[in-house]
């Protein structure tokens, strides 16, 4: 009951028009673990035609190492990035729901609730 009455406070919508043109040939998913650092791969990651990054992993700072590319940014509602600058306009956030709580962030950030 609780996911029906959210997704109907939800609008219609769809994939952005150039994530939807995009072609997928070469994908890549960036994690969060620190894998990457002192790997200077960040031009490499840079040439994929998506990057999916997972969770608060940072980008400002790490670019020689990460990359600075971000189409999609996958993440629960606590790990979802603090700073404004960590969300760049080209790229869609995903929010990954699957705890009660999850929806209970959702539900009050489209109503503009306190939670």
């Amino acid at each position: 009951d609780k996911l029906k009455d959210l997704l109907e406070l939800l609008p219609e919508h769809d994939l952005p028009e150039d994530l939807k043109s995009k072609y997928c040939k070469r994908c890549v998913v960036v994690g969060s673990g620190g894998i990457l650092h002192g790997s200077e791969l960040g031009h490499l990651l840079n040439q994929f035609d998506i990057v999916i990054r997972l969770n608060d992993a940072p980008v400002q700072g790490y670019t020689d190492h990460v990359g600075n590319k971000t189409t999609i940014r996958m993440t629960y509602p606590e790990g979802a990035p603090l700073s404004e600058h960590e969300y760049p306009p080209a790229s869609l956030f995903v929010a990954v729901l699957f705890k009660s709580v999850d929806f209970n962030w959702l539900q009050a950030m489209v109503k503009n609730e306190t939670l």
